[in-house]
């Protein structure tokens, strides 16, 4: 019968033939994760469990990423629950400050989550690793403690909804804007426990960097995954990088779907999320002059290389409004480093934004860039519920990294062009 990359995977994965929609399966995992607010949790339920040991040492990572460098005392007591953990159990990925980054531009980075994956990790975002074909999602700590001392979990198979982009997309378009579009169109619960398989020609040509952007936010519709059937565009990514062998599945032509949407983007440009919600999307030329008071560029969204390329080329020569604060944020230390070479962050700082070292920060309201009482930023992160970057009446646009840039310099949410044509 014909089968859904996700039902493949998670199939191969019980050991079973084939499984169905909402089916309950029992499967192993390849890798578990979990960060400086999650994990910790995790690690106490691990030591009240009475377990000895983990069930695999290098299937396992933990990255302190959202409060570090420890911005208090509560924060690096919880940072220092995972380095001890990692040392009593000899946990080769563990990832100290100075050597970590944004969690879910890092494992990929490293070559530690891989195509035909099952990944688990406890934070929503882990739904990003989809861009190279895993079957990976967010889970409880709880759930992550269970993981690291079996390896295994289980899961309700998720019915799959299949998204089709066709159309060349137009300059400053990308990855970012076809999952807001997306989630525009069928909101924050239209694909709540679905998989959501993103397909067609404007996916094909998509580099890997607005792939994991795409999957990253498929939890923003209430997605259980989102995924990509791999191609040559992921093998150019992974071969040189996998630490351990993977596998390609893709989905059947003939698949079953409980949903599936076509779109022709060709004539989309770049749009923004209003507050407070990420399906409250308009086209950035519908969008009345808004000041802004705060730019955040970063995060396990839009942290990447070509992200951080994306804002150079719009804010190369230009300086940050005199009103504004503009946030740099590498997602990695590799990024930074690479950036660094290619002249970015000497763009950035010229134009006097400041660049900080590789953490969540502001995204989720933790530190390095909290917003006051009516204040607001348009950031390249992926929510903008109420108080989501600081104060409960702040307020947050989401964007791509070039909109983002173009709003630093005028100061008001803009379309690159009219940064670029003046």
């Amino acid at each position: 019968m014909p089968k859904t990359i996700s039902e493949k995977i998670l199939a191969d994965h019980a050991g079973k033939r084939e499984v169905f929609p909402e089916e309950l399966v029992e499967v192993r995992i390849d890798f578990a994760l979990g960060n400086d607010i999650t994990a910790p949790l995790a690690i106490e339920a691990f030591r009240r469990s009475g377990a000895k040991k983990v069930f695999d040492r290098e299937r396992i990572s933990l990255i302190p990423d959202h409060f570090v460098p420890n911005k208090d005392i509560a924060s690096a007591v919880q940072a220092r629950m995972l380095s001890e953990f990692a040392r009593q159990f000899d946990l080769p990925y563990y990832f100290e400050v100075g050597r970590m980054g944004v969690e879910h531009a890092l494992l990929p980075e490293m070559g530690l989550v891989l195509p035909g994956d099952v990944v688990i990790g406890a934070d929503s975002h882990t739904c990003t690793y989809g861009a190279l074909g895993a079957f990976a999602t967010g889970v409880g700590s709880t759930d992550l403690a269970a993981a690291m001392i079996t390896g295994r979990i289980w899961f309700k198979v998720p019915p799959s909804i299949k998204f089709v982009f066709k159309g060349k997309l137009r300059p400053w378009v990308g990855g970012k804007d076809l999952i807001l579009h997306t989630i525009g169109q069928i909101g924050v619960e239209g694909a709540r426990y679905r998989a959501m398989e993103f397909t067609g020609e404007s996916i094909d040509s998509l580099p890997m960097a607005d792939r994991f952007s795409m999957c990253n936010m498929a939890v923003e519709a209430g997605a259980k995954v989102g995924i990509i059937n791999p191609d040559s565009i992921t093998e150019q990514y992974v071969s040189s990088r996998a630490k351990r062998p993977y596998k390609f599945y893709h989905s059947d032509p003939e698949a079953s779907y409980e949903a599936v949407y076509k779109w022709d983007l060709s004539g989309l440009e770049p749009v923004v999320a209003l507050p407070h919600s990420p399906q409250n999307v308009r086209q950035v030329t519908e969008i009345p002059q808004t000041p802004v008071d705060q730019v955040v560029i970063g995060s396990c969204t839009n942290g990447r290389l070509e992200d951080l390329r994306l804002a150079a080329q719009v804010m190369k020569g230009k300086k940050v409004a005199r009103q504004v604060r503009c946030i740099v944020i590498p997602a990695t230390q590799r990024v930074y480093l690479e950036a660094m070479e290619e002249g970015l962050l000497e763009i950035f700082i010229e134009a006097e934004a400041a660049v900080s070292t590789p953490t969540c920060g502001p995204c989720l309201g933790g530190h390095m860039g909290i917003l006051a009482p009516g204040e607001t930023a348009v950031a390249t992160t992926n929510r903008n519920f109420v108080g989501r970057m600081g104060h409960v009446e702040s307020k947050v646009y989401l964007s791509n990294p070039a909109v983002a840039a173009a709003s630093a310099i005028l100061g008001r949410i803009a379309h690159p062009r009219e940064v670029l044509t003046r």
